[in-house]
């Protein structure tokens, strides 16, 4: 199969096929049933998949980095921390994107790819982990959009009628909408453009009023809080934190909807996404911790002062763009529902329309009552960091390309690799323990459903 087959490609059938890898010299037939996909698919430019990958890390998340990772790690660690992510993850999504056309086929899912190389067990791992990742993504974006309606209540309202659940609940709701009314991936085309509006707008504000904060301020403590122990674990979680701010888990699934040449351009995409689309959340993070110190909040709005309307701008923004980052990270279950049931033609026929109410609405309800139920986002990600974001992002990378490009690579770079897996499997063992331990502790300070 030949990638003439799959350029340009639009819409696709949807029967099931067989996957299979190479062996050596002869293929070996997988048990692994592939479907194809009712979502476009190679019909994007290089630089629309870049704004997709820039808008995920400069998402309303970046607010939060300065209290969740440059708290715990102070300046040394957190600096140190923040740029060796930025090189380490371009690195990691450099490897996956060089062989998603591993085997002469196009692996537009990245269970597809874990399938065609290592079989049906890996397939099925691949998917639970991956959409255990995209799940709690999700429900941190309507935490925030919940978090940024409470905060832009709160600059006209000076009262306690309104709780933390209840913007989580009407955040849920816009999502629901937003996901009823745009049908797949590609179709953000002129929402990518609001959605950088969005970002620009709020990240522009902290920026700007943290900076003038920390030029007004007196000293403050950059001290690492907690006891030996506690330390131990936040910094922990603090790691994870950091590989969840560059990274999706689903490279394979953004690549899918790139032009010919799909390895060409998607490298493109990644180099604009870790340079010029990672300088504003490197910016805010250490301009928000220099203004604040150890008191930095998990989301920078609740410390920055200033004209009350220039706030609310910056959190309607947040909220906003937290709507359309949700459904880029929702888009491979809802690809997943809609080629299952057969969902194609007019995204508003009746049917099509119908469908999305149901079964995307049901999607996201859930979402929002586990937002909701325990609203500790920094907590929340933490485990994404650690269940997920570094498997999907540094583990499995290193192995599928140590395997896929095995002859060409010396016994130096196939023990680079293979250090590579072992340091970031102890990483995300470590990493899962302390988040756990976060929400344990947590869970035990608040009630459910806090208004914190």
């Amino acid at each position: 199969m030949g990638e003439d087959k799959y350029r340009d490609e639009v819409a696709i059938i949807s029967t099931p096929s067989r996957s299979q890898r190479y062996n050596d010299d002869h293929m070996v037939a997988l048990e692994v049933e592939v479907p194809e996909t009712l979502h476009q698919v190679g019909t994007d430019s290089w630089f629309q998949v870049g704004v997709v990958l820039s808008t995920g890390i400069n998402s309303a998340y970046a607010l939060g980095y300065a209290g969740t990772i440059m708290v715990p790690l102070g300046w040394t660690g957190g600096v140190i921390g923040l740029v060796l992510s930025t090189v380490i993850s371009l690195y990691a999504s450099t490897l996956i994107a060089k062989i998603h056309e591993y085997g002469g086929k196009r692996h537009i899912r990245y269970r597809d790819l874990a399938g065609f190389m290592y079989g049906r067990t890996a397939y099925v791992i691949v998917w639970a982990s991956q959409y255990a990742n995209l799940f709690l993504i999700n429900i941190g974006f309507i935490i925030l959009g919940g978090q940024a309606l409470k905060a832009f209540y709160h600059l006209f309202r000076d009262d306690d009628h309104m709780k933390l659940a209840y913007f989580i609940a009407i955040a849920g709701l816009a999502c629901v909408l937003f996901a009823i009314a745009v049908p797949t991936l590609s179709s953000l085309r002129i929402w990518l453009v609001i959605s950088s509006v969005f970002s620009l707008i709020y990240l522009t504000i902290a920026f700007a009023l943290a900076l003038k904060d920390g030029i007004n301020a007196p000293p403050r403590d950059y001290s690492i809080p907690g006891s030996k122990i506690n330390r131990v674990f936040t910094t922990a979680g603090a790691a994870a934190n950091i590989v969840f701010v560059f990274n999706t888990g689903m490279i394979p699934e953004i690549q899918a909807t790139v032009r010919a040449p799909v390895v060409d351009n998607m490298l493109k995409a990644l180099y604009f996404q870790f340079t010029l689309g990672a300088v504003p959340v490197h910016a805010v993070t250490y301009v928000g911790y220099w203004a604040y110190g150890s008191s930095s909040s998990s989301y920078l709005l609740n410390n920055v002062s200033g004209p009350v309307w220039v706030k609310a701008l910056a959190n309607i923004s947040a909220f906003l763009q937290a709507i359309i980052a949700l459904h880029i990270f929702a888009s491979p279950t809802y690809e997943f529902l809609d080629t299952k049931y057969g969902i194609k033609g007019s995204a508003v026929a009746v049917r099509n329309l119908a469908f999305r109410t149901l079964v995307r609405g049901g999607y996201l309800v859930a979402t929002t009552f586990l937002s909701a139920l325990l609203p500790f986002l920094g907590d929340f990600m933490s485990l994404t960091g650690a269940i997920s974001s570094i498997p999907l992002t540094f583990i499995l990378p290193n192995h599928m390309y140590l395997i896929a490009m095995k002859k060409q690579l010396s016994s130096l770079q196939r023990s680079w690799h293979l250090l590579n897996v072992v340091l970031f499997s102890v990483i995300s063992a470590a990493a899962l323990v302390a988040a756990f331990r976060l929400i344990a502790v947590d869970s035990k300070t608040y009630n459910a459903f806090a208004d914190l």
